[in-house]
């Protein structure tokens, strides 16, 4: 059931005049947020100024982290099964155009082998979830269906953020229809800006992005130019097997291009060259860069375009003011090399909407929503630099001249070429490290063990339940992941012999209204794995505490509900 004030604008039409929280933004960080908040029954309004979810492709890479969530959230197989045919190869293909020579590529899996190779796998891809090839607008369309199913959650396109004001104990906003300029007051007792790099929350908070910007490379830095086209005939003329990210490497026309639909759509993206202005291009331009890519003739329809700018690594130097908070590109841009923007902005989502929900419900101390900037600030920074460095790899190595000649010093420079791809692709595309082993150290809402994880590599990621980090991820049967067995909330592994060492921890909970769930688990290989009998797993699947007993169970929910372990010291 709706909260009676905003069922009552519901049937009118518009946004209701409260609500717990006020999300500035509908794409992927804002939606999410939407539904993380929803499922543990928090009311809130959303609002964004497009007409609807995104039209063009957008991000293309669904991290298998990101997959993970929609999983825990119960939407992953629904997310697989959109975008390209299910049977459709995910390869990264580099070429001198596409339908000249190819250079390099790397091989991964169909959706539905993803679905068949996932259980058996172990290591740094031990994982619920494989990555997935999709459109950032699919992913969205499916995030605002199943927040609109939630009850308490107003989805409202066409409304946008007009002002705000944090009044120390609620937030005070004006909203206003795009469609006749109507304005309504709300009051909210939280205000979220997921509204992107242009984000008018974080400029009217004061905050400005740090680290780099402006770099100039080859390829992915500086003025780029988006395509989204249908070019039906594509596959008939190019004579390579299909792949999802298709790079052409010359010196005339580098481009990137995502397969969107597996049959003629497609994202394409040029680097545009000095004497190619954003403003001049015609739809006829647009088709010649296209073609020139292809180094063919193909007819293409030319659906939207337009310039962005590659060549960023930046992050804010706050995300959270008072009652106001921020998330998604509002506080970090990256060059998409990796694909870890979205992804980064869902991560957000899970972590801030958790928090949120908790603070709400009274299940939340006063330091438990301070940690939200605490925590995932230092890892956009991390993941900016991690796309930084994969967009140096790919965009300062040039095509020499000769490098679609034919002859001995064509093949030579296709062959080294080919060499630096090959090895380009690999660093890029297979980022376990990047996808599991960010981490949230020095948190004061994580309790550290004294040990150390393992070095933070991209392409390397060491399973470990060292608390701040994903909680290490094992198959318990072909079809049961240890993921599934956990509480929505929080949940307790124990994988000892002396449960009843739980039972005040348990108690404790309960007498907090701390929704725990306590899962027992026998497999010795559990247990090695997460070196404790008990392990506390926060609802973001971190790891919080571990440990062999359990001394002193108020102190250790209080701190990891955000209560000052000073003060239950005193008291």
């Amino acid at each position: 059931m709706l909260p009676s004030y905003m069922a009552d604008r519901e049937e009118m039409g518009m946004p209701a005049e409260c609500c717990s929280v006020l999300i500035v933004g509908g794409g992927p960080c804002g939606l999410m947020l939407a539904n993380e908040l929803g499922r543990r029954g928090i009311d809130a309004i959303l609002v964004d100024a497009k007409p609807t979810t995104a039209f063009n492709p957008q991000a293309n890479a669904t991290q298998a982290r990101t997959m993970e969530h929609f999983r825990r959230l119960g939407f992953a197989d629904e997310i697989r099964a959109l975008g390209m045919p299910a049977e459709f190869p995910t390869d990264i293909a580099y070429f001198t155009r596409y339908a000249g020579h190819e250079l390099a590529r790397y091989k991964l899996p169909s959706a539905n082998q993803a679905r068949a190779q996932v259980s058996g796998l172990s290591g740094s891809w031990s994982a619920a979830e494989l990555p997935h090839r999709v459109s950032q607008k699919y992913v969205e369309a499916t995030l605002r269906t199943h927040a609109e199913e939630l009850p308490g959650i107003s989805v409202n396109y066409s409304w946008k953020l007009v002002s705000f004001h944090d009044a120390d104990s609620h937030v005070d906003a004006v909203i206003e229809s795009v469609a006749d300029g109507q304005r309504k007051e709300v009051t909210a007792k939280y205000l979220v800006g997921a509204d992107g790099p242009r984000s008018m929350v974080r400029d009217q908070l004061g905050f400005s992005y740090q680290g780099e910007t402006g770099i100039i490379r080859d390829f992915m830095g500086g003025q780029m130019y988006a395509i989204y086209l249908r070019a039906v005939e594509f596959y008939d003329l190019v004579p390579h097997p299909p792949a999802w990210m298709n790079v052409t490497f010359n010196a005339d026309r580098r481009a990137f291009m995502t397969a969107v639909d597996g049959k003629g759509e497609f994202a394409f993206h040029t680097q545009l060259r000095a004497h190619e202005h954003p403003d001049t291009i015609t739809d006829n331009d647009a088709l010649a860069m296209f073609q020139a890519a292809v180094g063919a003739p193909v007819q293409a329809e030319i659906l939207s375009r337009g310039s962005w700018t590659a060549g960023h690594a930046l992050v804010t130097d706050h995300f959270q003011k008072g009652r106001v908070f921020l998330g998604g590109d509002a506080v970090h841009l990256f060059t998409p090399t990796g694909g870890l923007g979205y992804n980064t902005a869902i991560e957000d989502a899970v972590n801030l909407g958790w928090k949120l929900a908790a603070t709400l419900k009274g299940q939340g101390g006063p330091d438990l929503l301070a940690t939200y900037e605490v925590e995932r600030r230092p890892v956009a920074v991390r993941n900016t630099g991690y796309a930084r460095r994969f967009a140096d790899s790919l965009g300062l190595f040039l095509p020499v001249p000769e490098i679609e000649d034919d002859g001995p010093k064509g093949a030579k420079a296709r062959e080294i070429a080919g060499a630096h791809l090959e090895s380009h692709a690999r660093a890029e595309f297979n980022i376990p490290g990047v996808t599991f082993g960010g981490r949230y150290d020095g948190s004061t809402i994580v309790i550290a063990d004294g040990t150390q994880p393992p070095p933070d590599t991209a392409n390397l990621y060491v399973p470990t339940a060292c608390p701040g980090g994903r909680a290490p991820h094992i198959w318990l049967d072909q079809n049961k992941s240890l993921f599934d067995v956990f509480g929505f909330e929080w949940t307790l592994l124990r994988m000892g012999h002396d449960n009843a060492a739980s039972s005040a921890l348990i108690s404790a909970a309960r007498t907090s209204s701390i929704e725990l769930e306590v899962v027992d688990i026998a497999e010795p290989a559990v247990r090695e794995l997460y070196e404790a009998d008990f392990a506390l797993i926060r609802p973001d699947q971190i790891v919080a505490w571990r440990g062999n007993s359990v001394p002193d169970p108020g102190r250790l929910l209080a701190t990891v509900t955000g209560y000052a372990v000073d003060i239950l010291a005193k008291a």
